[in-house]
């Protein structure tokens, strides 16, 4: 059971009675909520192999016993510089989440939509059978991907009739705003790449750059099917919901111009077998840190 209050620093010794620091230094580095904790594992032996394994498992320094004071003192004092810019990393990451937030806020039609573009996201990815990590990314660049909309007028995101020329080109830009967002966050180099490209086409005839085919970073792709389902299941300012049937019409319809037919097939796949699962509204979207 993880505590409330998380430490700043844990010093492990390799041998414990148990569980040995190997071990627990493994558990705390898979666990989300204690990964970027610095660990800092103790050995009486200077051993290769000791460190090896150490940082196999994740540890972020070793010391040799006996230890000098002064050593030990000048080393914890490192790891706490680090845990502090972690932590203010964090902070921004907050920010960024509640941007994002506020982003669904500022449309009463989109509500629950980033929990669902999340929870879709990561559901078509996992049957993709995409690395883990790649995963996670994807799951947040589905709770991410409008947030550069965070820049754009409430009066053209809730405008009820057809946007002038100059409005969609001011809309277009919110890839490239949301990439430039998140640019300071852990993951940015995984995420920042599915927000910058979710609206590229399997044609090229997408935006911002045009991108086609399988140049179009899988996460983007994942995010893009998964939110024209979306946008076309809810009600928007402009029309109603096309219902089930016509959603699934004009998916099949963008096979292979719009979206990649593989995923696309893979989806409606889950779709039509009653594999895709809604999340709750008490499930919030989830938020969570990343370790690359």
């Amino acid at each position: 059971m993880i505590p409330h209050v998380l430490p700043d620093l844990i010093l492990l010794d390799v041998t414990m009675p148990i569980l040995d620091g190997f071990a627990l230094c493994k558990r705390l580095k898979d666990n989300e909520q204690t990964a970027l904790i610095p660990v800092t594992m103790l050995t009486g032996l200077d051993d290769r192999e000791h460190r090896r394994r150490g940082i196999e498992v994740g540890a972020d320094d070793f010391l040799t016993k006996p230890i000098e004071l002064s050593l030990l003192r000048a080393r914890l004092r490192s790891q706490l510089r680090i845990k502090r810019l972690t932590d203010q990393l964090d902070r921004t990451e907050s920010v960024i989440f509640m941007l994002a937030l506020a982003v669904e806020a500022k449309d009463a039609y989109t509500e629950g939509h980033l929990r669902r573009l999340s929870s879709y996201s990561e559901q078509l990815a996992i049957e993709v059978k995409i690395d883990p990590m790649q995963v996670k990314a994807i799951r947040l660049g589905g709770l991410l991907h409008d947030i550069g909309k965070i820049s754009i007028d409430d009066a053209i995101l809730g405008k009820p009739a057809k946007l002038t020329e100059e409005e969609y080109a001011h809309i277009k830009r919110h890839p490239e705003e949301g990439a430039r967002i998140v640019a300071p966050m852990r993951f940015a180099n995984e995420v920042g790449p599915i927000i910058m490209h979710h609206h590229e086409r399997w044609d090229g005839k997408g935006y911002p750059h045009g991108l086609a085919g399988e140049a179009i970073p899988i996460g983007a792709r994942i995010v893009a099917i998964v939110d024209a389902y979306d946008a076309m299941m809810t009600d928007r300012p402009y029309r109603k919901s096309l219902g089930l049937t016509e959603t699934m019409r004009r998916l099949r319809e963008g096979r292979c111009c719009e979206w990649d037919p593989t995923l696309l097939d893979m989806f409606i796949a889950m779709i039509e077998e009653d594999r895709l699962v809604e999340p709750r509204p008490e499930d919030g979207p989830r938020a969570t840190a990343l370790t690359f």
